[in-house]
């Protein structure tokens, strides 16, 4: 009997329903966003966010996120979750950020908390398990941060990830994957991936425990064969003299036959150590368990970073364990208004430089010399330096 094919809509839904959502983020219910982000009150000076689209943009209510609005300041605000582990998971984080603004010095990162943190009194002091997305500072500095919270302290990927720098919405996605690999992309395109602990010169603490662990059986072995060891090069055939008195030359012992090898390191007899720790790991089904990319209690979101120059926008942050779904919602936001946002842009470049050669027309008209220049100041704003 034929089977009828399942339509791609199902499929759609299929996935939608396997994929575990902990965040979702689009700003599309207008001021009520304050309801859900907590602004840090721990220092007076921090800077406001406000909701804006910026001034050009590819759809005017879906490309609105979190602005920042004042030059020269720190940023601190959360929004949190319904806590989760991800171990044993895949954990994608993902969201867009535009320097609109020309950025000159600050940061475009977000970070991801435990669900104890404090919102009201979130700082650069707050501790935070990942930290991700771009940091300019001058024509030097212009890379992708990835640090991971381990074993108490901070660690950062010891590669090199070169950010975006022009003034265009961009989609930043981390995500990180139980068989410790992870994966960097940026627009939808893989630009950086590899090994956490290569990558990070670190080793899984479950990997030190099992490595100390085979250890303490490789102590415990030798020990056992060492007690052992020299009966290998004893004379069998060798027989106890008739007038030998155990109590007073104490037990007897048959000659050897030869000096026995590793004398001052015995190792089990005719094993390799290496041979002999892959048939215990084989005969005890030994699985690796990873813990460098795993989080307990994640439970929020939040940017905590410095801009000089103000004028980011933030938007369409998620969370979650499952790659296809943070791919397919990468297009329905960022994807589609992409084009729009530079078609939008361009149009108004254009209209910037009519407006300009007007201006100069008409000050030479009056006599007045300058400002010849007018026309390309739009172009270096956006364009990437």
């Amino acid at each position: 009997m034929a089977v009828a094919p399942v339509p791609l809509w199902a499929v759609c839904v299929l996935r939608v329903a396997l994929a575990t959502v902990y965040f979702q983020e689009e700003f599309l219910d207008g001021e009520r966003w304050r309801n859900r982000w907590v602004q840090s009150t721990n220092d007076s000076q921090f800077g406001h966010f406000r909701l804006s689209s910026g001034k050009f943009y590819g759809h005017k209510e879906k490309d609105k996120g979190l602005q920042t609005t004042q030059n020269g300041r720190f940023y601190a605000i959360s929004a949190r979750f319904k806590p989760f582990s991800n171990k044993g998971k895949t954990l994608v984080v993902q969201y867009t950020v535009k320097h609109e603004q020309k950025m000159d010095c600050g940061g475009g990162y977000v970070k991801i908390f435990p669900a104890d943190v404090d919102q009201k009194n979130l700082n650069g002091k707050s501790q935070y398990y990942i930290m991700f997305g771009p940091d300019i500072c001058g024509f030097d500095f212009k890379k992708v941060h990835v640090i991971l919270h381990f074993k108490n302290q901070y660690h950062s990927n010891k590669k090199s990830i070169r950010c975006k720098v022009d003034g265009f919405t961009h989609l930043y996605a981390l995500v990180l994957r139980p068989d410790l690999t992870y994966e960097v992309k940026i627009d939808g395109q893989s630009i950086e991936s590899g090994d956490i602990e290569y990558d990070w010169n670190l080793t899984s603490l479950k990997k030190m425990e099992k490595s100390s662990a085979e250890s303490k059986d490789w102590d415990q072995a030798k020990d056992d064969k060492s007690q052992d060891w020299e009966k290998h090069f004893l004379d069998a055939s060798a027989s106890k003299p008739s007038d030998w008195n155990s109590e007073l030359d104490r037990d007897w012992q048959a000659p050897m036959l030869q000096k026995p090898p590793y004398q001052d390191g015995l190792k089990p007899e005719g094993i390799d150590k290496d041979v002999w720790l892959h048939q215990k790991l084989k005969n005890t089904h030994y699985l690796t368990e990873y813990d460098l990319s795993e989080f307990e209690n994640i439970g929020a979101i939040g940017l905590e970073l410095w801009q000089v120059r103000s004028g980011t926008i933030f938007d369409n942050f998620l969370i979650t364990d499952d790659e296809e779904y943070a791919e397919n919602f990468g297009k329905a936001t960022w994807g589609e208004t992409k084009g729009p946002e530079r078609e939008m842009d361009a149009i108004q470049a254009k209209e910037e430089v009519k407006k300009a050669r007007e201006e100069d027309e008409e000050e030479l008209l009056m006599g007045k010399f300058g400002g010849h220049d007018k026309g390309f100041q739009r172009f270096h704003r956006r364009d990437e330096f």
